[in-house]
């Protein structure tokens, strides 16, 4: 239903006014009639090293050309780092670098182990120091500057409104990562030039102008998409998109309708798992891989998963693309009956590795799948994503996988909240319950990260200040004792806040050692209603700013207006 989206309730808004969001939808795919923006800002030039910076080969001071110098510093920054140590990111960086040697180099340089990074890496460091130590007059300048370069960039007029970008600038070039042991990782993410620039804006208004002597790849003016600025990126292929900030009017109604659509799967998810529990039976063997694999995506929140070109990028597979290596099926384990045990890279190369029980009739179907097929053969050989992505269509209006995981990720959190939650509990063990509460729903998602660098010393540094307290503690007690009467009041006073605070900070730490190796933004951003959340906060009084930063709430100001604090998703 169209309700009233006030971005007065937005103090960051760069323009506050009302307007209904129903009002402002154009047809036929339409995203606005008026575009005009400045286009994007560059990455600075290279700037050389000094020449007391040397680089070593095999004990020998070298020269490098600028452009294999270029490409050096990108490794010597990241020397400290394991991604160093790899032998798939060695191998690609060397293979790139040596693309950007001179003939003479590319004689000379033939083993990455005899390079020594050393002096370029301790000038970085020394570097980044000084940035650290600099002026507050210094620090105040370049604040001043990035304001300058953010007023002139950073802001568009779509239609009658001014709308800030999200990523205005472009990312400088350096050493693709990747995440999880990605098969491309350590090869050399290129300078984005204007040549590879598509702009896109209205044809009636002042079209973005390149740096001189350049010009753009293209200039679009094409208003069924909503980014500004597109380019494709050399490592993946992928294509890059400057967007509106997600606190923009259109991002946020998009937001709004992604959780909308999930809140309609909740009135009719029932129907679709009856209807798939009986599909597991049909005698087409075809509707009964997709029953199972639609199984899998409810139950486990697995991704559809797309095709890729052969070769094309690391050997990542969703739903539709397991193969039946990565199925074991177990008749009895660890006690339980039907257990599939999966192993799998799922998106960013990341393992998915889960033992589920599961009902009887998909393990027998998943044997039938299974049978007479090679480890590499598709398990779901008579279906894809667009066959199911098709179905799900039929099954509701705007049905995707993804709106599954959205659906069950929200649901999950709602559920854990209402259980959880002691409404007796002061503010940080309620947030502890919060964060419990959203691990559930990232582990659903098997969203994980690498447990931080700095995790061992920040839990040493955290206990030393546990010990510190619980010494404190006992001496307000021992004082408590022996004081007379008149003092009894302010020493019970300060035991009371002794503990409150030893609480806070063992609270803490059981959230830390718990959130090791589990990464909660990406629920918390991309698959939970920030209404559930919201509602929380406002039913149990925790302020929204412990749950949600500062860019988060204005991404999330649609909700906050609209959220009362006895939603339910």
């Amino acid at each position: 239903s169209p309700f009233l989206y006030s971005l007065t309730s937005n103090p960051t808004a760069p323009d506050t006014c009302l307007f209904l969001w129903e009002e402002e939808r154009y047809t036929d795919g339409v995203k606005w009639k008026f575009l005009e923006h400045k286009g994007p800002v560059f990455a600075p030039p290279y700037d050389p090293l000094p020449s007391n910076v040397k680089f070593y080969y095999d004990g020998k001071h070298m020269k490098l050309s600028s452009t294999a110098e270029e490409v050096a510093t990108f490794f010597a920054k990241m020397l400290d780092h394991e991604y160093t140590t790899k032998e798939v990111f060695r191998k690609n960086f060397y293979k790139d670098w040596r693309k950007e040697m001179t003939s003479e180099e590319k004689s000379k340089i033939t083993d990455l182990n005899k390079c020594d990074f050393s002096e370029m890496s301790e000038y970085f460091k020394a570097q980044s120091e000084a940035r650290k130590a600099m002026t507050k007059e210094d620090k105040q300048k370049i604040k001043e500057e990035n304001e300058r370069i953010l007023q002139e960039y950073g802001f568009c007029i779509m239609d009658n409104h001014k709308e800030r970008i999200a990523n205005f600038r472009i990312e400088p070039p350096g050493l693709f990562r990747g995440r999880g042991d990605h098969p491309k990782m350590g090869m050399l993410k290129r300078r984005i030039r204007p040549e590879d620039i598509i702009v896109n804006c209205s044809k009636d208004s002042k079209h973005p102008k390149p740096p001189p002597g350049t010009k753009w790849k293209e200039v679009r003016h094409d208003n069924k998409v909503t980014w500004l600025v597109s380019w494709t990126e050399n490592i993946q292929g992928s294509i890059k998109y400057i967007m509106l900030n997600p606190s923009s009017r259109i991002k946020g109604e998009k937001d709004w309708q992604k959780y909308e659509t999930a809140r309609r799967l909740k009135k009719c998810v029932e129907r679709i798992r009856a209807q798939y529990r009986d599909d597991w039976k049909s005698k087409e063997m075809r509707i009964r891989q997709r029953a199972v694999a639609l199984y899998f995506i409810d139950k486990l929140a697995l991704r559809a998963g797309n095709e890729k070109e052969e070769g094309e990028t690391a050997d990542t597979v969703g739903c539709c693309s397991l193969r039946v290596e990565h199925l074991t099926l177990h008749q009895e384990m660890d006690g339980q009956e039907y257990v599939v045990e999966f192993d799998f890279l799922g998106k960013d190369s990341i393992r998915y590795y889960n033992k589920v029980p599961v009902e009887k009739r998909v393990f027998k179907n998943l044997q039938l799948f299974m049978e007479d097929k090679e480890p590499e053969d598709d398990l779901f050989d008579r279906l894809n994503t667009s066959i199911l992505n098709k179905h799900l269509q039929e099954l509701m209006d705007g049905l995707t996988a993804k709106v599954f995981r959205t659906y069950n990720a929200s649901i999950t959190l709602q559920q854990q909240l209402n259980e959880i939650t002691n409404s007796e509990d002061n503010v940080p063990a309620k947030i502890l319950s919060y964060n419990r509460a959203n691990r559930a729903v990232a582990i659903l998602c098997n969203h994980q990260r690498a447990p931080p660098k700095t995790f061992e010393k920040s839990m040493q540094n955290l206990q030393t200040k546990i010990d510190a307290k619980k010494e404190q503690l006992a001496d307000a007690k021992r004082e408590l004792k022996m004081s007379k009467y008149l003092a009894v009041e302010s020493k019970k006073k300060a035991v009371q806040r002794i503990e409150e605070q030893l609480m806070k900070l063992e609270v803490q730490a059981t959230d830390r050692e718990e959130n090791k190796q589990i990464a909660l933004g990406t629920s918390k951003l991309n698959y939970l209603d920030p209404r559930i959340s919201i509602a929380w906060c406002k039913k149990f009084g925790i302020p929204i700013e412990k749950i949600y930063n500062k860019t988060q709430r204005e991404k999330f100001a649609w909700a906050i207006d609209m959220a009362e604090k006895d939603f339910q998703f």
